[in-house]
């Protein structure tokens, strides 16, 4: 077995070895054909993003119905985006590592870490947003580093490092803070993540791009399988599936084009900064994974290990990689955080940030068992994630529901993926 055979097996599929929404099959000439195969794949295990998707549509459907006058107005839309951004950027950094069926219990005390060397640098050093900022990433590249080598190299069980430095990076956090202590964040730069909007006109130019990029994307990719001969879904397929996430995006830019202000004479009205951000990492980290030879071999990696080795694949290189990678996207979710919070405490990152984070991967269709997984689970998942905590807190509920019901959606979401394997491999998928 060679790196270009793997490369081969996989080209005719979305990265984790299935591909994507219908059934790309020669057989499924047609909408109808190409939805009978998706049935199939669904019926053999192959569930994909459907159980998050449908998660989506019910929670907000019955938060709807609970509070029909807050829960879909745009302000709560805009807050919701702005609950959801840390969560879900931690969670894609998670999505490369549970990739490999490996854990990072550390990743949210990093984020906290990570916004704490920010903060200090803005308040005490002066230091301008952008060094703040690049030596908060730094940080999280060099914990990366450093909790890969430990893994990959050393060759401890990441579940025993990653745990040792949950509590090691929270004692330099407090070191760094001092005990009861907060650092106030209030760099206009990063306070615009969570606190400005995208000019209205600005959001709409960016909705039309996002949509045509994806529309060129997709049907690039539909011509080159038909021309190479590979598997690839029918053209009608490939348009449904463009005019769906055209209607998502539009709908979206339009309710958050509102204005949203709670008192007349003060317009609010516009994107989030933090959604543009998530979009650009998204597209981003979806490439890395779908295009490229190192997500190729993080798949591979996650797979069969010792395949992968033996196949020529630096297996080890693939572990540190992956580490630094979860890391530094942990930095950013915890400079998005401190943006929404106003501050950084010896706490941050903490308490459920890395429960969200692991749950929203898990919700959203990576499985935790390693070799299945994308960049777009972190966001469905997130969204998941946010919306039980954004319904629950619009209906005023205690905060013991909270935990119970998120506690109980995860453990549900992981009770799917190891059925769904079961039945995997009892199909043959």
């Amino acid at each position: 077995m060679s790196s270009n055979t793997i490369s081969q097996s996989t080209s005719a599929q979305e990265p984790g070895g299935a591909p994507s929404g219908f059934e790309a099959d020669r057989s499924a000439d047609s909408v109808g054909g190409a939805a009978r195969a998706y049935v199939d794949r669904v019926r053999g295990g192959d569930l994909g993003a459907l159980p998050a998707i449908l998660g989506i549509v019910a929670l907000g459907l019955l938060f709807f119905a609970l509070r029909p006058e807050t829960f879909l107005t745009p302000r709560n839309m805009a807050n919701l985006a702005d609950q959801a951004a840390p969560i879900i950027i931690l969670a894609m950094g998670l999505v490369f590592i549970l990739l490999l069926g490996e854990i990072d219990l550390s990743a949210g005390v990093v984020s906290g870490v990570c916004a704490a060397v920010m903060a200090k640098l803005l308040a005490d050093a002066g230091a301008p947003w952008y060094v703040s900022v690049a030596a908060a990433i730094l940080t999280g590249v060099v914990i990366g580093l450093f909790t890969g080598s430990l893994v990959g190299l050393v060759g401890i069980p990441s579940f025993v490092v990653t745990l040792a430095l949950f509590l090691g990076w929270q004692g330099f956090t407090l070191r760094l803070i001092g005990e009861g202590g907060t650092v106030a964040v209030r760099d206009p730069v990063i306070s615009a993540i969570s606190d400005k909007n995208l000019p209205v006109v600005l959001g709409w130019i960016l909705a039309l791009v996002v949509i045509a990029l994806y529309a060129a994307l997709q049907l690039n990719r539909w011509r080159t399988q038909k021309a190479k001969g590979l598997a690839h879904q029918p053209l009608a397929v490939v348009l449904i599936r463009i005019g769906v996430i055209a209607a998502v995006v539009v709908l979206v830019t339009a309710v958050l084009s509102v204005d949203r202000a709670p008192a007349p004479g003060v317009v609010l009205a516009g994107i989030p900064y933090a959604i543009p951000l998530v979009v650009i990492l998204l597209l981003a980290l979806t490439f890395l994974l779908g295009r490229t030879g190192f997500g190729r071999h993080v798949y591979a990696v996650g797979g069969n290990a010792e395949a992968a080795r033996r196949a020529g694949i630096n297996v080890t290189k693939i572990k540190v990689t992956v580490f630094v990678i979860g890391s530094s996207l942990a930095a950013i979710s915890g400079i998005v955080a401190a943006a929404r919070l106003g501050s950084v405490a010896p706490g941050s990152g903490g308490g459920n940030t890395l429960l969200y984070a692991v749950g929203a991967a898990v919700i959203g269709g990576t499985s935790l068992f390693g070799g299945r997984g994308r960049a777009r689970d972190a966001v469905l998942g997130g969204l998941v994630v946010a919306i039980i905590a954004n319904g629950l807190g619009l209906l005023g509920t205690e905060a013991y529901l909270n935990f119970i019901i998120t506690g109980g959606v995860l453990l549900l979401a992981a009770s799917v993926d190891a059925l769904a394997r079961r039945r995997a491999a009892a199909t043959g998928h």
